[in-house]
């Protein structure tokens, strides 16, 4: 199994990896999501270790239970042959109603056939009001005409 654009990356194909990772976890489907890790991916993500494909779909199942009406945007950061250190932000609300907005970072490294196999990401949460949200889309994916963070100001 393979996942296009394949390191080293470059500007472009950075960019690129970024946007369709982005896409994948709007689609919100775990089983989806987890092809895109080597089998025996590592994840560290806020005070959470993750093993293996199994584990990812089973935090990503109960990540989206919990955090409805998720909407991602991730934006490159920096980058150097096999890995990549993005930056992103993304809103959701809790069960009671309770609006979020998700800030952090994450360092990537793939292997050469384009899976991730090492993700750590740091994330903190601030509670917003409703009337605060900007991510504003119905679909699963960010239209492209949606701005990033940084025009968002984020």
């Amino acid at each position: 199994m393979s996942r296009p654009p394949f390191p080293p990356f470059n500007a472009e194909t950075a960019v690129e990896k970024v946007r369709l990772a982005e896409d994948a976890w709007n689609g919100q489907d775990p089983e989806k999501v987890a092809l895109a890790y080597t089998p025996e991916s590592r994840w560290r993500n806020r005070s959470e270790f993750i093993r293996g494909r199994e584990e990812i779909v089973t935090f990503l199942t109960s990540k989206w239970e919990r955090e409805q009406e998720y909407r991602l945007i991730k934006e490159l950061w920096a980058f150097r042959d096999n890995r990549i250190a993005v930056r992103f932000a993304y809103e959701w609300r809790d069960q009671t109603g309770q609006w979020f907005r998700s800030h952090g970072n994450e360092n990537w490294e793939f292997d050469e056939s384009g899976l991730m196999r090492y993700r750590a990401a740091s994330i903190n949460d601030q509670p917003i009001s409703a009337a605060s949200r900007l991510f504003h889309w119905s679909a699963r994916r960010r239209p492209d005409s949606h701005p990033g963070l940084s025009a968002l100001g984020l």
